[in-house]
């Protein structure tokens, strides 16, 4: 079987499981999110927290309970770390630096999972489970709860009320994260990851020494970093290693666990807001742009430039043989477009055009599908631009799902796709400009360029995966990119909120036959455009001066 038409079968295979997994899995979650009961794990921990779940929050409120849990966590993460030295099951290890620790705390708080330090070799099984595996189930939930938060707002009306916070981060932890993470870990120890509580063993001889290997919870913290689209990984070969990523089926489920959610959300969407049909638009954009990335990514690595290239099948360097390029650009593709993070091959040694694309797909707000209710939230944003854009065409006032687009609600979008590209270019910028951060590329000119443009790209819009080659375990890159973190993952939330909460205050307003129908595939053309148009405005001389240049040098 050829390379090419194995990729192919894996891609058609994917399909198919998100296919058979999209309406059980959303209409769940739209009824996880409407019901008025609760079980009873869960009214142990609303009396734990001291939380009401039934008193409905105005956008405020919501916003407050979002940032003062983000802001305990971040301050616990860090402590943890700070005190690692001192805690049983340390495997020796000794505290973390305060600028690593922010950076990690901030990383993995803000459902990003930037890792710029050895993951076997600086964090024991307390702080892999009990803090960072913990981070990535509620940091997952919170995401979850703002998307539908969003959601409510376009379904209610003359209301400024959009749900119980607490309510809807325990139900999203314990009703739809837990369940599926349970399920999935155990499928990835049959596929050969480990899931244990030992220390470090000496294995074999290698070069007149030995090699040393961590055991850990790996699968169980595996499944929620990809569930919950957080990514980072237990080591720092991250799902390349065969400890996380045993094989190819493991490599595809860990694929598959990516993209189910995101995608299910815009069922959840469609039952939330009355139309299916507008779940349906919603979901085709995030598709034809996840094929039309994916198709992309596999022709620019499978193609052949010499020799060297001819003899490995396409762009080896840089892949696991076990994955190939298929299995590779697959999860590079999923990886990039979502919030994830995780990796099993090297992004900076694909080709210049390939690399480019990795990089895009995160500048595009992660919106196909997304992370984990973040792609939903940001979709639904680029909508509302969309109709924006299309009621300047005819000269009527938008709306959107029976809602006008005013003043007001177009302020909060253009805030919101704003603020993620000011962090990335910015910072890049900085780093240019001074002496000491320039020190940590590992390469110079173009390529260079798109380690750091990388990095901030992937800081700031909270996705978490490295372009490898550049030094970030320094004192610069730790700050910046944690502070990057941290503004590209809360700030857009107060826009995202702020937005639903005018939204919910509204009336709805009479479909009439000007009324742009949003639910057929004009508008899925519409919006697909929008997005590509936006990011190139903001992000095309960046990339010009990286991957475009490498590429065409090439």
């Amino acid at each position: 079987m050829s390379p090419v038409l194995a990729g192919v079968l894996q891609l058609l295979a994917l399909v198919a499981a998100l296919g058979l997994s999209y309406r059980p899995l959303g209409d769940h979650m739209a009824r996880v999110y409407s019901s008025e009961k609760h079980l009873r794990p869960e009214k142990w921990i609303y009396k734990a927290i001291g939380a009401n779940p039934s008193v409905e929050m105005r956008w405020p409120a919501y916003l407050r309970g979002v940032l003062a849990f983000s802001a305990v966590s971040v301050l616990f993460l860090y402590l943890l770390q700070r005190v690692q030295g001192s805690l049983p099951g340390s495997l020796g290890f000794v505290s973390i630096d305060p600028d690593q620790a922010f950076n990690t705390a901030a990383s993995f708080v803000a459902n990003t999972n930037w890792q710029s330090y050895y993951g076997e070799q600086a964090m024991g099984h307390v702080v892999q489970t009990g803090g960072l595996a913990v981070q990535n189930f509620v940091s997952a939930a919170v995401g979850i709860a703002v998307a539908v938060a969003l959601v409510r707002g376009f379904a209610r009306s003359r209301t400024g009320e959009l749900g119980n916070f607490w309510s809807d981060l325990v139900r999203g932890t314990v009703r739809i994260l837990l369940p599926i993470s349970v399920i999935g870990a155990l499928v990835l120890v049959a596929c050969g990851a480990i899931q244990n509580f030992s220390g470090i063993h000496e294995v074999g001889q290698f070069m007149g020494g030995t090699q040393q290997w961590n055991g850990g919870a790996v699968a169980s913290q595996e499944v929620i970093k990809e569930l919950g689209t957080n990514g980072g990984g237990y080591f720092n070969a991250n799902s390349a290693h065969p400890f996380e990523n045993p094989n190819g089926l493991s490599n595809l489920f860990e694929i598959y666990l990516i993209l189910v959610i995101p995608f299910a959300l815009t069922r959840t969407f469609g039952r939330m807001v009355g139309s299916l049909k507008q779940g349906y638009a919603i979901l085709g954009t995030m598709a034809t742009i996840w094929l039309g990335f994916t198709a992309l990514m596999m022709w620019t690595e499978f193609a052949h430039h010499g020799p060297a290239f001819d003899i490995a099948g396409g762009a080896m360097e840089g892949k696991e043989t076990r994955f190939g390029i298929a299995g590779s650009s697959l999860f590079s593709v999923a990886t990039t477009l979502t919030s994830t993070g995780a990796v099993n091959s090297f992004h900076s040694s694909y080709t210049g055009f390939g690399g480019g694309l990795t990089m895009l797909g995160m500048q595009l707000g992660e919106i196909a599908p997304g992370g984990v209710g973040s792609g939903l939230y940001g979709m639904l944003i680029m909508a509302v631009i969309a109709v924006f854009i299309a009621g300047l065409m005819v000269g009527r006032t938008p709306e959107y799902l029976g809602k006008k687009i005013g003043t007001r609600e177009i302020k909060f979008a253009a805030c919101y796709i704003l603020v993620t590209p000011a962090l990335v270019l910015c910072f890049t910028a900085a780093s240019f400009v001074l002496d000491t951060p320039s020190h940590s590329m590992t390469n110079s000119g173009a390529h260079g360029f798109s380690e750091i443009l990388y990095a901030f790209t992937s800081g700031a819009n909270n996705n978490g995966s490295a372009f490898a080659g550049l030094n970030a375990d320094t004192q610069w890159f730790n700050s910046t990119i944690g502070i990057a973190m941290l503004l590209g993952r809360f700030l857009p939330m107060v826009f995202v909120l702020a937005l639903a909460g005018s939204l919910a205050e509204q009336a709805p307003v009479p479909e009439t036959a000007g009324t742009l129908r949003t639910e057929k595939p004009l508008f899925t053309g519409l919006l697909v455009g929008t997005i590509m148009i936006i990011a190139g405005l903001a992000y095309f001389p960046a990339l010009a001066l990286g991957p475009l240049a490498e590429g065409l040098a090439a």
